[in-house]
C-alpha cells in the first residue's frame, strides 16, 4: 500500500511538472501594432501602383478573386508583362489581401 501510494504521489507530481511546462505562454502585445497596420496598407498602396503600372493598361481590377486564382492569373501573366518577382509578390498581396 505504501509502495502505490509513493508511485500515485510520483504520478501526480510529474503530472503537475508536465502541466507547467506544457502550458502556452501568454505572449506580450505587440508595441508597434500602429506600425504592422501603416506597413501592411503601404504594401497595399505598392501592390496597386504596380498592378496599375503592369496590369492595369489591359485590365480592371477584379472585384474578387480567390488567393488560388490570383497566383494562376499571376503565373500565366508573368512572362508576358514581363513582371519581377517583388511586382508579382506585390500584386498578389494586393490582389489576393
Amino acid at each position: 500500500m505504501k509502495n502505490l501510494m509513493a508511485v500515485l504521489a510520483m504520478i501526480a507530481l510529474f503530472a503537475c511538472c508536465f502541466r507547467a511546462v506544457a502550458r502556452p505562454q501568454s505572449q506580450p502585445p505587440a508595441k508597434n501594432s500602429g506600425s504592422v497596420t501603416r506597413a501592411k496598407f503601404a504594401s497595399q498602396q505598392d501592390g496597386e501602383r504596380r498592378f496599375l503600372a503592369n496590369c492595369g493598361r489591359c485590365h480592371n481590377p477584379p472585384d474578387s478573386l480567390s488567393p488560388r486564382e490570383v497566383k494562376a492569373v499571376l503565373q500565366h501573366m508573368r512572362v508576358r508583362a514581363m513582371l519581377s518577382a517583388e511586382d508579382e509578390r506585390l500584386i498578389f498581396k494586393y490582389l489576393s489581401p
